[in-house]
């Protein structure tokens, strides 16, 4: 039996977790078994770019908070090495740069699961979910397909004015003396 200082101590990680889960809008789980320091280090540049936190925990623990918030069908996958990306902004963006990686670095780096807005997710719904484009992209998408008409009528206002307007505008020529 651990002593009690250990068992807060435990705890505390515990309750931290539960809250990191409860707070954030999406989170990935990943086995990272055999990646090199130098692969781990671009991932978590990578994620820290896209505002994206990234830790290992420990099964056990994580056990424990995900039973805290409602998602123990995430206990299943928490065995082996674990890692957790979550975030609290962009609920695509761990799924993104995890499923990145994953692709990149084969049989190294896999996703055991996730999870978004206290849904558990199975890995084929990550992996969609890790398919739609970064917030910017779809903002963008959807601006240029409310503008495209727009613009599409001002180039035919634009030909019919130039048009109309050639024979009106066209200088006359000068007299000769």
């Amino acid at each position: 039996m651990p002593n009690a200082k250990v068992l807060s101590e435990k705890q505390a990680v515990v309750e931290a977790l539960s809250e990191k889960l409860k707070n954030s809008s999406a989170g990935v789980l990943v086995d990272y078994r055999g990646i090199t320091v130098a692969e781990d280090t671009e991932l978590r540049a990578e994620l820290r770019k896209n505002n994206v936190e990234y830790a290992v925990v420990k099964n056990t623990l994580l056990r424990f908070a995900v039973k805290n918030v409602g998602m123990d069908e995430l206990s299943d996958v928490l065995n082996g090495t674990t890692a957790l990306a979550i975030s609290t902004e962009d609920p695509i963006a761990p799924a993104r740069v995890i499923n990145d990686f994953a692709k990149k670095m084969k049989d190294k780096f896999e996703i055991k699961g996730g999870y978004m807005d206290g849904k558990v997710m199975s890995l084929p719904e990550v992996q969609a979910l890790a398919d739609i484009p970064a917030l910017p992209v779809l903002q963008a998408q959807v601006l240029g397909t409310m503008l495209a008409p727009i613009t599409g009528l001002a180039v035919v206002l634009k030909q019919i004015a130039e048009k109309s307007g050639e024979g009106a505008d066209a200088p006359e020529a000068a007299p000769a003396e």
